[in-house]
């Protein structure tokens, strides 16, 4: 009896390696990941198959069902809103916009103000005074929130706003904040704030699911005004972590009718976390200026979601977009520089056609194997042309793209797998060369505060260094 329970596991542990072999090849989005994943599940099912339901599943089906089609609840109240900025709209002078507007399946919008936020102390002093703010909703989403005296400010902030009548969702993901206590969640909910974790396992048919992160940081008050860029909650991101030392970070904050994509992006997380559909009443307003010329100082904004749910890879596509722009600068920050081959390809090419390429990352890493996965191909980069630059004061973590002197970006995409496919990102893409020009002044003091990495000192390294850093890049796609 106990053989013919080991034959039958064995046959059955061989048929689940076939059926999830068929369904790598059907449904991987590189062939080298296709045939990774084949082998192993024919060869290895045992070890194989349980990791391929964890780490191998391309898209995030749940979260694609749950967002429907466009005849759906959550799609016909989207729509809804939409038509209350069509006066907003802004006309997309070039096909390089036309292409980010196709990415982000939203609109390019007039009448914003982006205005750039530098480090801890400034963001956090404009997040917490839009939400003291607030009068009548604020949607709060961050990937980390910690039980420090961050985090206990912000409960505070958030309990005092419920208080007064504002309406107040919180999410979180339920990965990175995963030493979030439940306490922490109960003072919130007895203060009358919805809270809700992002569980990306949500649901019998999705529980495996566990790889996929909502990395989006993003809070919308009354829709007037939006935050989006690289800051979580905690105090490390203050610079108070003695091993990281100084964090350098970017936020945003964002006023006008392209708030709404910041929004529609959080109504759609919620959804998926929830079940539940947030009706509010939502009339975009335009920045207002100084009062002298308000249209000649507000600025075109369109906003980027992009994650496993996609049927493009958006992260992916929208960098790649951005160097084949790039005529003159192409200026990039990423604490994770782990792309993949396109875009390695696009940045050397970019390089090679005198485009000033740079990339600046940090000296000093936190993930151990992503920071060793860039050694294995800096050294063709640089023989390309590319310029890398090691940030030297604490622990870069900015986001930024900066395209010639006509665009920039901030949000939460890092230049590495994860980002590209298995997490919820989102990106601000301002295309205005006021806001450029203040990016590019930003970058420049960056800059100073580098080392430039030379290719001597990559070749130099020893051979046991050069493996180790060839074997971390192998597990890129799960970093």
């Amino acid at each position: 009896m106990t053989s013919w329970l080991i034959g039958l596991a064995i046959f059955l542990t061989y048929v689940l390696g076939i059926l999830s072999a068929v369904l790598a090849l059907m449904s991987s989005r590189t062939s080298q990941g296709a045939i990774a994943w084949i082998i192993s599940l024919l060869t290895m099912p045992y070890l194989a198959v349980p990791a391929y339901w964890i780490f191998g599943r391309p898209r995030f089906y749940g979260y694609v069902l749950a967002r429907g089609e466009r005849d759906s609840v959550l799609r016909r109240q989207l729509d809804r809103y939409r038509d209350r900025f069509e006066p907003y709209l802004s006309s997309a002078s070039n096909a390089d916009i036309r292409a980010v507007e196709q990415l982000a399946l939203m609109p390019l919008t007039r009448g914003n103000r982006a205005e750039l936020l530098i480090d801890g102390e400034a963001t956090f002093e404009s997040l917490f005074a839009g939400i003291d703010a607030a009068e009548e909703y604020i949607l709060i989403q961050f990937f980390i929130v910690r039980d420090d005296a961050l985090g206990v400010a912000l409960k505070q902030r958030l309990q005092l706003a419920a208080e007064r009548g504002v309406r107040v969702c919180f999410l979180f993901d339920e990965i990175g904040s995963h030493s979030l206590p439940e306490r922490y969640l109960r003072d919130l909910r007895l203060a009358g704030v919805e809270v809700s974790a992002f569980r990306s396992s949500r649901g019998l048919k999705h529980r495996f699911q566990l790889n996929f992160r909502n990395h989006r940081k993003v809070l919308v008050v009354d829709g007037r005004a939006g935050w989006i860029g690289g800051f979580n909650v905690g105090t490390e991101y203050l610079g108070e972590n003695p091993r990281l030392g100084h964090w350098r970070d970017t936020h945003l904050k964002l006023s006008g009718p392209s708030v709404l994509g910041l929004q529609e992006a959080f109504w759609e997380d919620w959804h998926w976390a929830t079940g539940e559909m947030i009706s509010l009443t939502w009339t975009p307003v335009p920045y207002a200026g100084d009062g002298q010329d308000d249209e000649a100082e507000s600025q075109s904004v369109v906003i980027v979601p992009s994650g496993p749910a996609d049927h493009l890879e958006t992260a992916s596509l929208l960098v790649q977009h951005a160097i084949h722009s790039a005529h003159e600068r192409l200026w990039v920050t990423s604490p994770y520089f782990v792309p993949d081959q396109g875009v390695q390809d696009a940045l050397r090419l970019a390089a090679m056609r005198g485009v000033d390429v740079r990339i600046m990352m940090p000296e000093r890493p936190d993930h151990l194997l992503v920071f060793l996965s860039a050694f294995s191909f800096l050294p063709d980069m640089l023989r390309a042309g590319v310029k890398v630059y090691r940030y030297q004061p604490g622990f870069l973590h900015q986001k930024v793209m900066l395209i010639d002197d006509v665009a920039a970006s901030v949000g939460t995409v890092n230049l590495d797998n994860r980002s590209f496919r298995l997490n919820f990102e989102i990106t601000a893409v301002v295309p205005d060369r006021r806001f450029a020009a203040e990016v590019h002044q930003m970058l420049e003091r960056d800059f100073g505060d580098c080392r430039r990495v030379t290719l001597e000192e990559l070749t130099r390294r020893p051979l046991w260094r050069k493996l180790l850093s060839r074997a971390a890049y192998l597990l890129s796609p799960i970093q």
